[in-house]
């Protein structure tokens, strides 16, 4: 893997597919405000596993439960951690591709999979306004996991 993590780095191919993957996977949550979609990729650019922001498996997910914040944010499990938690097989040394910037529950995750590589478009003002990602941020580069912010929009 072993890319630059300048912004101006240049998505291949394969990012841009992972990356639209995961946009369109996004689209399965039934979280009417924030969608977000998570693809795990081996090194031979294989899809390990998928995931999405949702409730867990056999409980309710009625629309009327993501109105309500404080009930809404108890109840999901985030993109990455579907993704993690579902993949078929260890997830060591693969990339994670996200529609937003992980958050710091989800990156300690992350590096304790041993995902070595996460890409995912900058987040926007109104998201770093409502989620700090400085400590994401942080906890991958102490941890040595390769973290690509692009310029992508995958609105």
């Amino acid at each position: 893997m072993g890319r630059s993590t300048l912004s101006d780095v240049v998505l291949n191919k394969w990012d841009r597919r992972f990356l639209l993957l995961a946009r369109h996977i996004s689209t399965w949550s039934k979280d009417p405000r924030t969608q977000v979609g998570a693809v795990i990729i081996r090194p031979d650019n294989t899809v390990c596993s998928t995931g999405y922001n949702g409730f867990p498996r056999g409980m309710d997910d009625g629309p009327e439960l993501y109105v309500d914040p404080e009930i809404k944010y108890a109840r999901v499990v985030h993109a990455e951690m579907n993704a993690i938690l579902t993949a078929p097989e260890p997830v060591r040394g693969f990339a994670l591709y996200c529609t937003l910037l992980p958050c710091d529950s989800c990156a300690k995750l992350v590096i304790q999979s041993g995902i070595k590589e996460v890409i995912a478009p900058k987040p926007s003002m109104a998201h770093e306004t409502r989620w700090d990602f400085k400590t994401t941020r942080q906890f991958f580069r102490e941890s040595g996991v390769e973290l690509i912010e692009c310029d992508m929009d995958l609105s």
